[in-house]
């Protein structure tokens, strides 16, 4: 007899069903509750119990895969593991369920941990493997959650990004069955193996792409938006079964990532997370709504997430890495003028030489570069009014750092009894106790003792796969000695938060290459790009949203001196919807270029309320790399909008935004920056359509949107607006 049952909450719903003949549990139904079936393919609530898609698939030594091929699906043991039971809870505003499935055979048991928090159509999983077997048991591949029954590939539309240095959150959309070739399954009586599949190289997790994808139906704007939330390696794949897609996400694994886990008996593992946003309508928009709520949720409480102080860095088109008290402090005065309240000294600070790069691991300051002592800078910043902050890369030991010779080399990264170099550094490995030793006391000196309130933690080399050397085990798969080191990282910085609760820190991998979910989860700013062209960053500053809240994205704002009054605007609009990285030259400014930074900045305070609980649309579509027009929208819970606008050439003056959720409503529409343009704007209420005209190029604008009535019957919710 066919064993069902359904769980979840008031936005989510998630139907279980155990074949009758095999025993394997499949997830034959996920979305809202009441939500109708998909329109095309075969309905998950209608898929056969014993043809479904297994809700795990494991693959291992010696069992290997029943249909080969480069899918992480169809594995031997996945098709072993019978249902056992289901638990169930309720805490903290998380509905949590643990499913219970057992392989007989080897002895393989199987925890599927999903949890949703409550009224988001949001689902998290991850797997708990263990060895309850006689012998050792060696793990290659374990998605962390495969979904199928999703409507055939002619109705999907699939999206990925592209994330590279300096050109990140470039999402692309095609029609799935542009990379789901149809292979007429009825001519050939065999199951395809073809899939799309994206993964990551190394350890910066989002350097490739980002670690997310989406369908998207094109006849009902539902949705299905994920993201890997791995801090090292990740796979995504998304293909055809005869049920309809299917997609799994995962990762790392042998076969990208040179990842295995051998499991003793008695041993466990665990996988990262993996999250899927749904929406029932809508589309990519409201999909990221949900998921933009969703990392909110999950990631560590902290005051700077309301606070969003406004942070100057010394070294973005300014110091560049070469700080100098004589330097350093006109700069400060002029950011506190302007309206600074966080201060950050980057690069550069703890060497006495003109080539940091390989050697930087003591973290001491200059004498050359601070004759009178970093600490005079650092309290001139405090004098001023703001907090100061200091770059480091903690993960690093310069190759010319003394700190090289004096850890042994357990502590850091080998491959076949090597220490690994990597332009010029060693790489630190946080499973060892003298590498945290050695980073904890530089963290207490820094925050403890010089009074230091921000840090700037990059990480600007890629280590490939990983580190064969397990400081417990001996040696081990290089990429699970990769995600050793990452989670020992992840735990180190949730001890330095624990003991200083009041650090700000901000997360940078070479600008916006490790921009994973993992890391959003626990620090409190993200970079988002190095990019150093005020013309390219507009589409990395509106897609960022997509990969980060908007509270969290750090964006450069980097006027110059030698700026138009245009330009100067124009390089500032960018972070106004997002967290404030002001740089540039502001101590050799004009006073009248010095005050359209001020009101810049005083656009922005009125407006970072609204950011911790706004949630990101792009009214044109998320940007080309090219667009001459770029827009990025926010939504308060409240009815505001803002909406930022970019226009970087082309011929056309005026460009027409649709907005859906406000139609049949009579606006206010306030320029807020900048407050005096040759900026047009007129809104059609009955088309739902904001034209807007910025006769000149470059020149952006920002807007706030509030509708001046009540009649119509606003949307109170995402969905309803979208629909």
């Amino acid at each position: 007899m066919r064993e069902t049952f359904t769980w979840g909450h008031s936005a989510l719903a998630a139907t279980f069903a155990a074949g009758p003949d095999d025993g394997v549990l499949r997830l034959v139904r996920l979305g809202p509750p009441g939500d109708t079936p998909p329109s095309k393919g075969t309905p998950p609530s209608e898929t056969a119990p014993s043809e479904g898609t297994p809700v795990v698939e494991v693959l291992a030594l010696g069992y290997g895969s029943e249909w080969s091929g480069q899918r992480g699906i169809e594995t031997v043991l996945g098709g072993r593991l019978r249902y056992r039971g289901h638990r169930a809870r309720v805490d903290d505003g998380w509905h949590r369920l643990t499913l219970d499935l057992h392989d007989p055979g080897s002895g393989l048991t199987a925890e599927v941990r999903l949890s949703s928090p409550d009224g988001l159509p949001v689902l998290r999983s991850e797997v708990r493997l263990t060895n309850e077997g006689t012998g050792p048991l060696v793990v290659q591949a374990v998605p962390h959650l495969v979904l199928g029954g999703l409507p055939s590939p002619d109705a999907l539309d699939v999206h990925w990004a592209r994330n590279e240095w300096l050109a990140e959150c470039r999402w692309a959309a095609v029609p799935l069955r542009d990379r789901i070739v149809d292979l007429s399954r009825e001519a050939h009586g065999n199951a395809s193996r073809v899939a799309l599949v994206l993964s990551s190289v190394g350890s910066w997790p989002t350097d490739g792409h980002l670690p997310m994808g989406a369908l998207t139906e094109r006849a009902t704007g539902r949705a299905w938006l994920w993201q890997v939330e791995s801090p090292v390696g990740w796979r995504w794949e998304a293909g055809e079964r005869g049920d309809g897609t299917y997609v799994a996400l995962g990762g790392p694994t042998d076969a990208e990532h040179q990842w295995r886990e051998r499991l003793e008996p008695g041993a466990s593992f665990t996988t990262v997370p993996a999250a899927l946003a749904l929406a029932a309508r809508g589309g990519f928009d409201t999909a990221m709504a949900h998921l933009t709520a969703y990392r909110r949720a999950i990631r560590r409480p902290h005051p700077d997430h309301t606070a969003l102080p406004i942070v100057f860095n010394d070294y973005m088109n300014t110091l560049m890495g070469d700080p100098t008290t004589e330097r350093l402090l006109p700069l400060i005065d002029a950011a506190a003028r302007a309206g600074a309240e966080y201060f950050c000294v980057d690069a550069g600070w703890y060497d006495d030489t003109d080539g940091w790069w390989d050697s930087v691991g003591a973290w001491q300051p200059s004498t050359r570069r601070f004759p009178g002592g970093l600490q005079l800078v650092l309290d001139r910043v405090r004098s001023l009014g703001m907090v100061p902050g200091l770059w480091l890369e903690p993960e690093v030991v310069g190759v010319r750092s003394p700190v090289a010779a004096e850890l042994p080399d357990d502590a850091f990264f080998q491959r076949d009894g090597v220490r690994l170099t990597e332009n010029g550094r060693h790489h630190l490995d946080l499973r060892h106790p003298a590498a945290r030793r050695h980073l904890d006391a530089t963290i207490d000196r820094i925050v403890g003792g010089w009074g230091v309130g921000y840090l700037k933690l990059d990480y600007n080399i890629s280590i490939a796969p990983g580190t064969d050397w397990d400081p417990e085990r001996g040696h081990a798969a290089p990429g699970a000695g990769l995600l050793g080191h990452a989670r020992a990282h992840r735990q180190w910085l949730a001890a330095v938060l624990d003991r200083h609760p009041a650090l700000v820190i901000e997360n940078c991998a070479s600008g916006g290459l490790r921009m994973d979910g993992s890391s959003l989860a626990l620090t409190q700013l993200q970079s988002t790009s190095d990019q150093q062209d005020p013309l390219r960053y507009p589409p990395i500053a509106a897609a960022a949203p997509t990969a980060v809240p908007p509270e969290q994205g750090a964006v450069w704002a980097y006027p110059q001196p030698g700026f138009t009054d245009d330009e100067i605007r124009f390089a500032l609009a960018g972070a106004l919807l997002g967290r404030v990285h002001l740089s540039g030259h502001l101590d050799r400014m004009t006073p009248a270029q010095l005050d359209l930074v001020r009101d810049a900045l005083a656009v922005y305070r009125r407006v970072r309320p609204d950011l911790p609980s706004a949630v990101p649309f792009w009214p044109l579509g998320l940007p080309g790399w090219t667009d001459a027009w770029v827009a990025l929208g926010l939504r308060t819970g409240d009815g505001r909008t803002y909406v930022a606008l970019w226009r970087r050439g082309g011929e056309q003056p005026e460009r027409t935004l649709p907005l859906p959720h406000l139609a049949g409503h009579a606006l206010r529409v306030e320029h807020l920056h900048p407050a005096e343009s040759a900026a047009e704007t007129t809104w059609a209420a009955d088309r739902a359509e904001l034209t807007v005209a910025l006769p000149r190029t470059p020149s952006a604008l920002l807007l706030r949107l509030t509708a001046t009535d009540d009649e119509g019957g606003r949307p109170n919710t995402l969905e309803q607006a979208a629909s």
